[in-house]
């Protein structure tokens, strides 16, 4: 019989169809696109980029010349501009602001690898740093509330004709719905707990095993209860944090190895699938009235790996429900089974 499920956190419910249950080998692996045309981001094609605004380069190296390991440029063709003022006006009932914000891309290798989980643990640290290293930049212009780290790998997952892998930074003057959701989930459960719901998420999953991909390093990566696809993965800091950004080198190489695992597991099950990464971290703070004083304690920052197996249709946008052909707790046990 089907279950449903209710995400303790934003209160959204799935349903899990596990009458349509499936193993691994019956979801379609990577999709393919159209064939790929020459590739801007390789080592060589600096001229076929935007000027980069951040490279990891060998030393004695020029900017936007060969030399470098990791490179962030902007977008050449940017969702929000980084020039001008937000504007912010009424039209009748209608807010109305100017498209301000900012749109780069972190190019996470010289050569032309697709997929992150092949790259080598030092080149994932490398581009963690860089991750990090943009996120304290722009918090810089007030400007902006929020910076979204994602990443859109195969053709299904909207990561374009080169196959070439990289991530992409967007820093908003508003906050995201679905970040604002998280954020008053958490704050309810501190104001009645005086506890992250975050971390009492990650005793509870460590104590029952049950959705636990990996466990090591001090981070781990879980199967959520509520999962809203098959093999959705979130990885956690087991010590509680609300901003990604103050990660030091250490946890950047520890995250680097994690998220390698784990992607390496996930290729391996579900045949390279398409995926979405997002990481969800604390909004940038501004000190004025009504500044949220409890967020370095209710939130939490984590990533969340959406494999793309399924399709979204009519029945999950007319009423917001998921359905997930997989139970989390199946996924979880072929993820963490599964040796490399």
């Amino acid at each position: 019989m089907p279950e449903l499920r209710k995400d303790p956190i934003i209160g959204r419910w799935v349903i899990i169809a596990t009458e349509r249950a499936k193993r691994p080998d019956d979801f379609a692996g990577l999709a393919e696109g159209p064939p790929e045309g020459e590739c801007p981001f390789c080592q060589g094609h600096e001229s076929n980029t935007p000027p980069e605004v951040y490279a990891i380069r060998h030393a004695h190296t020029k900017p936007n010349s060969g030399g470098w390991d990791v490179r962030v440029v902007s977008s050449i063709k940017p969702i929000l501009k980084i020039e001008g003022e937000l504007d912010r006006r009424p039209k009748g009932l209608f807010d109305i602001m100017n498209g301000v914000g900012a749109h780069e891309v972190v190019i996470e290798a010289p050569e032309h690898i697709a997929n992150i989980a092949d790259l080598p643990e030092e080149q994932i640290t490398k581009v963690i740093g860089a991750y990090v290293y943009r996120f304290i930049e722009l918090e810089k212009d007030e400007r902006f509330k929020y910076l979204l780290l994602f990443k859109n790998y195969g053709w299904s997952a909207g990561g374009g004709r080169i196959g070439h892998s990289r991530s992409q930074l967007i820093a908003t003057p508003v906050n995201p719905k679905r970040v604002k959701e998280e954020l008053v989930g958490a704050k309810k459960y501190f104001d009645y707990h005086e506890r992250c719901i975050f971390c009492d998420l990650i005793r509870q999953e460590i104590e029952s095993k049950e959705r636990i991909v990996l466990d090591q390093d001090g981070i781990v990566a879980i199967a959520p209860f509520a999962s809203r696809f098959p093999f959705e993965i979130w990885i956690l800091p087991k010590k509680h944090s609300c901003d990604f950004s103050t990660i030091n080198q250490q946890h950047q190489y520890e995250l680097a190895k994690v998220l390698k695992i784990v992607l390496s597991k996930l290729k391996k099950v579900v045949k390279d699938p398409a995926y979405n990464f997002i990481l969800h971290t604390a909004p940038f703070r501004r000190k004025k009235l009504g500044y949220w004083k409890t967020i370095e304690h209710d939130y939490h920052w984590h990533i969340e790996i959406i494999p793309r197996l399924t399709r979204v249709a009519g029945f999950e946008w007319g009423t917001g429900f998921y359905i997930c052909p997989l139970t989390p707790e199946s996924a979880a046990k072929f993820l963490r089974e599964t040796g490399l």
